[in-house]
């Protein structure tokens, strides 16, 4: 399932959707927050512009809105059936949309470049 080739692959990892051969990110680790979202300009391996056009990544916004509901949503059910204390789930929502910011972020950016890139195993820079 989580194989080279995939779209699930190169949403996970943070690699080139076209090449998956490297990361697409200056820095992996999600821990260090100044670097979130800095990116590579180019692939070193294929050579994709992974900046496809100005401002490419604003719609990765919508997409980290959807991910943000949908995790708000699952928090609120896993919590609301332990506590029915609407104080509390609000305060687990906020706690978890919190600490899941950076995965969030990066998850948001590789799904919307996988929305247009796809996987090509033989291209060469």
């Amino acid at each position: 399932m989580l194989k080279k080739g995939s779209k699930l692959y190169s949403i996970l990892t943070g690699t080139c959707p076209q090449c998956q051969k490297e990361s697409m990110y200056v820095d992996t680790n999600l821990l260090h927050l100044t670097n979130i979202i800095k990116m590579k300009e180019n692939c070193s391996q294929c050579g994709l512009k992974y900046q496809i056009e100005p401002s490419f990544f604003y719609g990765a916004m919508y997409v980290s809105y959807g991910l943000n509901v949908a995790i708000g949503i699952l928090t609120f059910i896993i919590v609301f059936q332990f506590d029915r204390s609407m104080l509390t789930s609000f305060v687990s929502i906020l706690i978890v949309l919190i600490l899941a910011f950076p995965l969030v972020m990066r998850l948001s950016r590789n799904l919307y470049i996988n929305f247009f890139v796809s996987y090509k195993p033989d291209i060469k820079k």
